[in-house]
Parts: C-alpha cells; sequence; structure tokens
C-alpha cells in the first residue's frame, strides 16, 4: 500500500493512487518500507527504517482494518539513531488513494545539484514547475518544465556536440545550424535527435526522441493528472541528459589530462 516513492517525494495533500494489486484493508500485511531522506543529525542522506507498527498494542481486529483511517508512521535513521522522521498518512475508505495529511521534519522541494547550476538564472522557473508537480498542479508542471526547455534547448544542444561520434560530427554540425532558423522547439529536437551518441541512450532509448513526443503532447484537452505525467517525464530527462552531459565531459576530461601528464613524464626521461 504505502511505497518508497509516496514517503520520499509526496507533499501534503497530494493523493496517491493506490494500484489495484497492492490493495490489502488488513494491515498486518503492509510492509515496512525503509526510506532515503536527509537526517538533520547526521547532516546527509541516511536510510530510515519504521520502528512502529501500522497496528497498536493491545489491537483488536478493527485496529487491523485500514479503511478510512490516519496512521502515525515513525521512521528512525539508521546511522545516528537519533533522528527521527514522521508521517501522517490518511488511506481512503475504499483504499483507492492516500495522501499525507501531516509530516515532520516538513516536505520540502528536492531539485538536482548539477541540474540547478547549468539552469543558472532558469533555476527559479524549474522550482515553479517542482512546486506545480508537488501540489499534483499537472497542467501548471507541464507549462513551467516545457517553458524551461524552449528557453534552455539550444545551449543543451550545443553542449553536445563534443560527444557525438566523430564519423556523424558533420552531419550533427549541419543540423545543428538548422536549428538556429527555428524557434519551434519540437523542431529543433526532431533535427537532432536521431544523431545523438550512444553514451546519451541508456539501454538504446532515445531522451531526445521522448522528449520531443512529450512536448509534441501539448497542454490541451488534457487533463491535470495527464499533464502530471508528461511534466515528470519531461524533468526526469533533462536531468539525465544534463548529468549525462556533465559526466561524461568530466571524464572525458580527466582522461585527457591524465594521458597529458604521462607523455610529459615520459618525454622526460
Amino acid at each position: 500500500m504505502i511505497t518508497k516513492e509516496f514517503l520520499e517525494d509526496y507533499s501534503l495533500f497530494r493523493k496517491y493512487d493506490v494500484q489495484e494489486e497492492d490493495k490489502s484493508e488488513n494491515v498486518s500485511r503492509w510492509f515496512h518500507i525503509p526510506i532515503n531522506m536527509k537526517c538533520e543529525v547526521c547532516d546527509s542522506v541516511q536510510t530510515f527504517n519504521m520502528t512502529n507498527e501500522f497496528y497498536y498494542d493491545g489491537y483488536n481486529e478493527q485496529d487491523l482494518v485500514a479503511n478510512d483511517r490516519v496512521f502515525d508512521l515513525r521512521y528512525q535513521c539508521q546511522s545516528c539513531k537519533d533522528f527521527e522522521r514522521r508521517f501522517f498518512i490518511y488511506v481512503d475508505n475504499d483504499l483507492n488513494f492516500l495522501y499525507k495529511v501531516g509530516q515532520y521534519p516538513e516536505w520540502e522541494i528536492k531539485m538536482d545539484s548539477n541540474l540547478e547550476k547549468v539552469l543558472n538564472k532558469h533555476a527559479k522557473t524549474f522550482r515553479k514547475g517542482l512546486v506545480c508537480e508537488a501540489q499534483g498542479y499537472g497542467i501548471g508542471a507541464f507549462a513551467y518544465y516545457r517553458r524551461i526547455t524552449e528557453e534552455i534547448i539550444d545551449e543543451l544542444l550545443d553542449s553536445i556536440f563534443d560527444l557525438i561520434d566523430i564519423e556523424h560530427q558533420v552531419e550533427y554540425k549541419k543540423a545543428l545550424k538548422k536549428t538556429k532558423t527555428t524557434r519551434v522547439t519540437q523542431d529543433k529536437i526532431d533535427l537532432v535527435k536521431d544523431l545523438l551518441p550512444s553514451i546519451l541512450k541508456p539501454n538504446g532509448t532515445n531522451p531526445l526522441g521522448v522528449l520531443h513526443s512529450q512536448l509534441s503532447e501539448g497542454l490541451h484537452a488534457e487533463s491535470d493528472k495527464a499533464c502530471l505525467e508528461n511534466a515528470n517525464h519531461i524533468k526526469i530527462i533533462l536531468t539525465y541528459l544534463i548529468n549525462q552531459i556533465i559526466q561524461s565531459k568530466e571524464s572525458a576530461k580527466n582522461f585527457t589530462n591524465s594521458m597529458k601528464s604521462l607523455l610529459e613524464k615520459k618525454s622526460k626521461k
């Protein structure tokens, strides 16, 4: 019923839809889910384990029923054994959804550090998207993430050039030049998405291709729920691309510096 994703990422009163196969009104069958969150004593992300039960000592049969109840979950840091997090969870009468009615320490927006650094002046807009997503406002979140993509797309595509396979660099350069002639983000992505290097395509999946299709969905006539799902996809793809580009360039730089150092030492002998 209760998941790691729900406890770690969902804000207060944002509904979490329970999958049919996960529904169980008998709380004695529920699992204790470990979570990874920041410990304010350790000042770092640590594993937290649940220290109480979903039912109380001296429980009766009614205490095992989850429907239309609020649960107090207590989680302790497994490193310092001191800092505690608490979640107050309401479960719908039909077990269709649940949401937090309280949380301590208070829920806070998490933003990828590399993404924040790269986005720079656009980070504020991205945070607005995170807030909308956290509150379940899918249309708002999608709009903010789409705007961010439109604002940074040229810089993002330029930064990929150094990672393009040598045999495709001329072709990519021509396609890149064409992207400067259009202001439509989907068209820009469409021009270069098939030239993306394998290092940026996990399991053969093209993130620019997926990003193109998500942006093409648009906002019109879509529900908050559908937009929320699309917004999350855009956020994940942007975060992945930016992190991979940074890591790949850093690895290449370290490799070049190491080779240069070895060759210099060899030449001095």
